[in-house]
C-alpha cells in the first residue's frame, strides 16, 4: 500500500499543558504562540481514514481548532488522564457518523477506560452517552481499515506504554526507556516523534539529552520533540541549539508524508 499521510500535532505539552496554571515563568507568560501547548495528541489522516492518538483533556478544543469533521478511530498510548480525559466528547462523532467510535488499546488500558467511563458500559445506559467499540491490541501489528500499525513497547518509569509506527512515521510519548529490541522497530524512519520533557533528568520521561541519544541511535531523517513542559525553556532559544533535522514540535504543526507498506 502506498499513499499520503498527514500528521497534525493537536497538542505538544506535558500533563499540565503550557502555560501552567498560576505559573509566572518566562515560558508561561510568553506571547509566542509556540510556547502555548495543549496536552499531547496527534491526528493522522490518510486518503481513507482519520485516526487520533490519545484524547486528553483538550480533545474538544483540538477537534474544533483543526475543524475535524470525521474521525474513524482513537488509539491510546496509556491510561493516564492527560491522554484519556476528553474521551466523552466522541459523542459528537457518534451522532454525526451514526456509529460507535472504534477504540484501540491494550487490555489494561481498556479496563481503565471501562472504569473511568463506567456510565458508557452500564447495563442501563443514559440517553446520549458516548458509544465506543473496544478493540484489544498486543505488541503485534494490527490494521485499521487496511492501514498497518506497529506498536512500540516503551516504559513510562515502570508503566508499560505503547508508541506506534505507521509506515515510515513513529510516534512515541511518555517514556524514559526503550529496549534494544523495540529500538529495532524504529529504524529507517522518515519521521520520529519522541518525548523530551525538559533539560533536567526526570523519573519517567526522557529529558532533552536522552531523547537526542535515542534519535542518534535510530537516525531518522527528521525528528520532532513533543510532550514538552515549561521547564524546557523558550521555544526560540531551545530550537536554536538543536541538531540539524531535530525540531521542537508545536501545536497545529502539520507534516505531509508518504507511507509505504
Amino acid at each position: 500500500m502506498k499513499g499520503k499521510l498527514k500528521l497534525t500535532f493537536l497538542g505538544t505539552g506535558t500533563s499540565q499543558g503550557v502555560p501552567v496554571i498560576a505559573c509566572k515563568c518566562p515560558v508561561c507568560t510568553s506571547n509566542d504562540s509556540r510556547n502555548k501547548r495543549l496536552r499531547s495528541s496527534v491526528l493522522i489522516e490518510t486518503e481513507e481514514i482519520n485516526i487520533v492518538i490519545d484524547s486528553g483533556p483538550d480533545f474538544r478544543q483540538q477537534m474544533l481548532r483543526e475543524n475535524v469533521s470525521k474521525l474513524d478511530a482513537i488509539i491510546f498510548t496509556h491510561e493516564h488522564k492527560d491522554h484519556t480525559a476528553g474521551t466523552d466528547d466522541i459523542r459528537a462523532f457518534n451522532y454525526l457518523q451514526k456509529k460507535p467510535m472504534e477504540v484501540y488499546a491494550e487490555k489494561r488500558v481498556l479496563n481503565s477506560l471501562e472504569n473511568e467511563f463506567s456510565y458508557v458500559f452500564a447495563e442501563k445506559k443514559y440517553p446520549g452517552i458516548p458509544q465506543m467499540n473496544l478493540n484489544e491490541i498486543t505488541n503485534n501489528s494490527f490494521q485499521i481499515s487496511g492501514l498497518e500499525i506497529i506498536p512500540i513497547r516503551v516504559y513510562h518509569y515502570k508503566l508499560p506504554v505503547f508508541g506506534y509506527r505507521i509506515g515510515n512515521l513513529a510516534y512515541i510519548t511518555d517514556t524514559n526507556y526503550i529496549s534494544e529490541e523495540e529500538l529495532l522497530k524504529l529504524q529507517n524512519l522518515d519521521v520520529l516523534v519522541i518525548n523530551a520533557l525538559r533539560l533536567e533528568k526526570h523519573i519517567s520521561h526522557f529529558n532533552l539529552e536522552e531523547a537526542l541519544q535515542v534519535i542518534n541511535i535510530c537516525k531518522p531523517q527528521r525528528s520532532y520533540l513533543n510532550h514538552i513542559s515549561h521547564m524546557m525553556g523558550l521555544h526560540a532559544e531551545v530550537a536554536e541549539k538543536l541538531p540539524e533535522n531535530v525540531f521542537l514540535a508545536e501545536d497545529g504543526l502539520v507534516l505531509n508524508l508518504g507511507f509505504k507498506k
